[in-house]
């Protein structure tokens, strides 16, 4: 499969970059054993450093080389245009791929797993705003270092769980909108006019404004430069064709500067040292403003990072673990940070490249992050000449490559909240800082779902004939005197639902006497105060009217919340029914009880003489439905 050069910065969440996905399926569906004779060194070990045997194997060395050159040489233009996406030295781009994948390699359970930086995180590395900083750099070192710790301690408290709550329609919103800023921020660059305005589309629009103030050589070095880019990396060059892609439009930049036409380049704004940086501790004043920021980027990192362990099976057969996979992310973004570079994160479209290069092991990683040393020790004069419209240009086809109609179409197609919410994530991602935009993309997830919930609530009476069927039927409106109701909820039961619950069970009134109704709780194992409060309410009102509630439940804990909660004195104990391993068992002896419970009080309430009414629970009548306790 052709590499898809959209997906390389901008492209990286698992719904947006399949690339790579089947490589090696077949060798990955056998256990090692079958295609190996021998389990594989370091089998078993939760993290990879801790056996350095394990991170060698020299079967597959000349494999890992020659995918880690690919990946290698491909990754340096690409760290410069992330430092640029990111609006800070793009040279921290270029550590922070060096570093990340090194460093993230050396943890995370997923061999192919390339921690590079994405262009989301460059996003909203860009609107943090760390110029306004005593000390920008160190900054962003403190930012990535952050960020590595809030993703360690995900990871170790295995929250991977927690990223399900975040909606496709939230994402979807998200990444379109990300790569819409892509472009916009790389205006400048990429037509030589520096545009005036606060924020991205206020620019774009000055430059719309003004066009004629655009500079025509930038702005055909960057043509230029996207032309071979589409049309290079469809030839045998493959992803190696961007890298001669950006050369080439530096190529032109020269040809421009011959004729007095200067064309920005990347000398014109850093220099690019001739050595490997060294270690530089956080600045830890900065650490409270930088909190929110490198939760945001953790929690995106994390979304990106999750797509590639499931895309990306390991080779030998070797189990993945999530949570492994995000102390490694942490992991990188450390080891980038102390070595002066930005936030990364599991990059879809960089482990796709070195899985597709032939790669067998994670000893590519290493070799990758070797060959970015040796070119910025050997090469770092060639890396100062690369044309920044060049670079603009990149990031420009990469905006665009992440713009997915076919995901926008198939959500909105999938009715109107969830167009909305994708409508709403999207504005909110142009008009407001990154950082803000994620969580409040987060928090309508979590409305959204709450919601959702608490209107998927259904309420239904089960109805026991003596011939042992059991017929399902609607509530009625009130609970009818001298009878025995059966209510079974379909659905959540949880604070946003115990409202809905309370409206859908049969009203009590002053007629409603004598009457038993039986609730049974499944697949419940917190009932929380709201819930509580809830039965306690129906329950007391039962009493009210010589009444009782019964509860059926399998969960021992909500046993115990009864309790301590006061509930139990209310219902009484002896009207608590705990399941058992028979279905329908206890819902039907809870119903049993009940009968009994009103022949007595009705018997007592008539002389000796007269006879007692029938009591009659069969009234409704429905497609008949198997109880089943849980």
């Amino acid at each position: 499969m052709p590499y898809s050069l959209g997906s390389r910065i901008g492209c990286e969440s698992e719904e947006d970059c399949s690339h790579g996905e089947s490589h090696s399926a077949a060798v990955a569906e056998l256990p090692w054993r079958q295609t190996h004779g021998h389990p594989p060194l370091g089998a078993g070990v939760k993290f990879p450093v801790l056996h350095p045997r394990s991170l060698v194997n020299r079967k597959t060395l000349k494999d890992d080389s020659m995918a880690g050159l690919v990946l290698g040489v491909e990754s340096v233009p690409d760290g410069l245009a992330s430092g640029l996406l990111a609006g800070v030295n793009p040279v921290a781009g270029l550590y922070s791929y060096m570093f990340g994948l090194a460093g993230a390699a050396m943890f995370t359970s997923t061999a192919f797993m390339a921690v590079q930086g994405t262009g989301a995180m460059a996003i909203i590395v860009a609107d943090v705003d760390l110029a306004s900083r005593d000390d920008p750099a160190r900054a962003l070192y403190t930012l990535s270092i952050l960020t590595g710790v809030v993703m360690i301690l995900a990871g170790l408290l295995r929250l991977g769980s927690f990223l399900r709550f975040v909606s496709n329609s939230v994402m979807t919103g998200f990444i379109t909108a990300v790569g819409v800023n892509i472009v916009l921020g790389q205006l400048t660059d990429f037509t030589g006019y520096e545009a005036e305005g606060g924020g991205r589309l206020t620019r774009t629009l000055n430059l719309i404004l003004n066009f004629w103030k655009i500079d025509v050589a930038t702005l055909t070095v960057g043509v230029v430069t996207i032309i071979l880019i589409v049309t290079l990396q469809r030839t045998k060059l493959g992803p190696l064709g961007l890298v001669v892609a950006v050369f080439a439009g530096s190529a032109v930049a020269g040809i421009f500067d011959l004729l007095d036409r200067d064309v920005e380049r990347v000398r014109d704004i850093v220099d690019v040292p001739r050595s490997l940086p060294l270690i530089t501790m956080p600045v830890f004043g900065d650490i409270p403003t930088l909190f929110i920021p490198a939760l945001s980027l953790a929690f995106v990192g994390l979304v990106q990072g999750a797509g590639v362990s499931a895309g990306f099976p390991n080779e030998d057969g070797s189990p993945q673990d999530e949570s492994q996979d995000f102390v490694g992310q942490g992991a990188g973004n450390i080891a980038a940070g102390l070595f002066q570079g930005m936030p990364v994160g599991g990059s879809m479209s960089g482990s796709s490249l070195v899985a597709s290069a032939g790669a067998k092991t994670r000893t590519a990683a290493f070799f990758a992050a070797g060959v970015m040393a040796v070119v910025i020790l050997l090469f770092g004069g060639v890396i100062e000449l690369v044309a920044m419209p060049s670079l603009a240009a990149l990031l420009i086809v990469v905006g665009i490559g992440t713009i997915r109609p076919s995901r926008i179409i198939s959500v909105a197609k999938t009715g109107t909240v969830p167009l909305a919410v994708m409508s709403i994530t999207a504005i909110l991602t142009l008009v407001i800082p990154l950082q803000f935009a994620v969580l409040v993309g987060v928090g309508i997830s979590t409305i959204l779902f709450v919601l959702r919930q608490s209107t998927r609530l259904v309420t239904r009476r089960l109805v026991f004939h003596d011939d042992g069927r059991i017929e399902e039927t609607d509530p009625r409106e009130t609970v009818p005197p001298n009878e025995v109701v059966v209510l079974q909820p379909y659905g959540a039961l949880f604070f946003a639902t115990a409202s809905t619950l309370l409206e859908q069970m049969p009203t009590v009134t002053p007629e409603s006497k004598n009457s038993v109704v039986v609730l049974r709780v499944r697949g419940v194992d917190d009932a929380g105060a709201t819930l509580i409060d809830v039965v306690k309410q129906y329950a007391e009102s039962l009493r009210e009217t010589d009444s009782k509630l019964m509860i059926v439940t399998g969960n021992r804990n909500v046993i115990r919340q009864l309790r301590v909660t006061g509930a139990t004195d209310v219902i009484g104990a002896e009207n608590i029914y705990r399941s058992t391993k028979f279905l329908g068992e206890s819902t039907r002896q809870a119903h049993d009880d009940a009968r009994e419970w009103i022949s007595e009080r009705v018997l007592a309430g008539h002389q000796s003489t007269e006879q007692p009414p029938e009591i009659d629970d069969n009234e409704d009548h429905a497609d008949g439905q198997e109880d089943q306790d849980v």
